[in-house]
């Protein structure tokens, strides 16, 4: 027999951390390989873990609410079968070398002048990886309290800031100078009702704020006539839903465009890594989606560039319905390389949506809308009743400069403006 580390799984491309719901095991318990072990938490979905140990709980490392790292040991199981996990390596008598659940420092609010600048702050290697998985500046660094040899900075004092909230993460110190000093500024926010963010709401609130400190967001827009795609969709939808039994609403025709779109110009389906730059080689769109609680979740259509309108719309359709009824699984939000927000849907003209990290950016497409537009014709010009729609895509400056965005962009609209009439279903 063999005591074995189960860790904590990989849930997807851009996920480093996962909230610990619920064990469905306790110590002493035995776990069958493939039994439900533990249901977590991520910022996009919540998901059933199974167990890829048979044997018996010998210590679960973490409690319900902690938030573990993608990769660390959450449990030792004790276990004679063949596993894809590693086993325990010890040195000493194994009553000594079981792991000790980590204390975990209190959750604390602190004001931005009780901190220090540590000028001098010692990065190590093993710091700096730290920091870089949680996106963390030297500039945050310094303002950790060292407890380290010389002030230099130890992995606990980073974990256990991180396990705080990152306190020191948009704070600014008071300058000790005699020149102008940051103030400690106190709103009034008033009374009123109460109302406690959920889980999720928090979530989304942390990786907006996220999204928008770690790139610079430009937002570019241009408007397209969907006067075609509009009547041909009207003219097509009962037959359609007749022959392939799915409705036929306008985001999978947003996504073929779209996804022609990138195909053209590949750059846009990236992400950054560092100092690099990496193009996505398949495009996977991710739909902004509300919930039925007033939240969002973002589904992805896997490779959509490689499939046909009716199963786009199957696709999309199977997805919102698992939305609603909040059964999509991990893999259902696992690997969007670009991301599309309808705010049309609400009734919005337009919107500067904040990009759905780590991709380099995202598109929302407005409210379908009749305006009288001057049209072109060989005997002259004529006003016209036309269909006409607003796209605008935020983007990382870091990546995307103008000259792309407005091109990609222009090419959205130039693949809506040409949909074909004549199209069969």
């Amino acid at each position: 027999m063999a005591e074995l580390e189960f860790k904590m799984p990989r849930m997807g491309e851009s996920i480093t951390q996962a909230t610990i719901i619920k064990w469905f095991k306790e110590v002493g318990d035995t776990v069958e390989y493939d039994e439900i072990l533990l249901e977590v938490a991520t910022d996009k979905v919540d998901s059933e873990v199974p167990s890829t140990i048979s044997g018996e709980i010998v210590e679960l490392l973490h409690e319900p609410n902690d938030v573990v790292e993608i990769g660390e040991t959450i449990a030792i199981i004790k276990s004679d079968g063949k596993t894809k996990s590693t086993p325990v390596k010890t040195e000493v008598p194994q009553s000594e070398a079981k792991p000790k659940p980590a204390s975990r420092p209190s959750k604390k609010t602190v004001p931005a002048s009780n901190f220090k600048v540590n000028k001098n702050v010692f990065v190590s290697p093993l710091i700096d990886k730290i920091a870089r998985t949680h996106h963390i500046s030297y500039e945050e660094l310094a303002r950790i309290p060292a407890t380290g040899k010389d002030g230099r900075l130890r992995k606990s004092d980073l974990m256990g800031y991180i396990s705080d909230g990152r306190p020191y993460k948009f704070a600014q110190p008071v300058s000790e100078s005699a020149g102008f000093k940051i103030p400690d500024l106190t709103f009034d926010k008033g009374t009123g009702k109460i109302v406690e963010m959920d889980r999720m709401r928090k979530m989304i609130a942390d990786h907006m704020v996220f999204s928008k400190h770690t790139s610079p967001h430009v937002t570019a827009y241009v408007e397209a006539d969907l006067t075609d795609m509009v009547e041909w969709r009207n003219e097509v939808k009962g037959a359609f839903q007749k022959k392939y039994k799915e409705k036929l609403t306008f985001t999978p025709l947003f996504i073929e465009c779209i996804a022609n779109a990138i195909q053209a110009f590949p750059m846009i389906n990236s992400t950054m890594d560092e100092s690099n730059i990496i193009v996505k080689e398949e495009i996977n769109i991710g739909m902004a989606t509300a919930l039925p609680s007033g939240n969002l979740i973002v589904p992805v259509v896997k490779n959509a560039d490689k499939k046909s309108l009716p199963e786009l719309a199957a696709t999309t359709n199977e997805l919102v319905l698992k939305a609603r009824e909040g059964k999509l699984s991990a893999e259902d939000t696992r690997g969007s390389t670009f991301t599309i927000s309808n705010v049309g849907t609400f009734g919005s003209l337009m919107g500067t949506p904040i990009i759905n990290q780590p991709e380099a950016a995202i598109l929302a497409t407005g409210i379908i809308k009749k305006r009288a537009e001057v049209m072109e014709r060989e005997d002259g010009d004529h006003i016209e009743i036309r269909q006409m729609m607003y796209l605008s895509l935020s983007f990382d400056h870091r990546i995307v400069d103008g000259y792309l965005a407005g091109s990609f962009l222009r090419r959205i609209a130039d693949e809506m403006e040409g949909f074909d009439r004549s199209r069969k279903i």
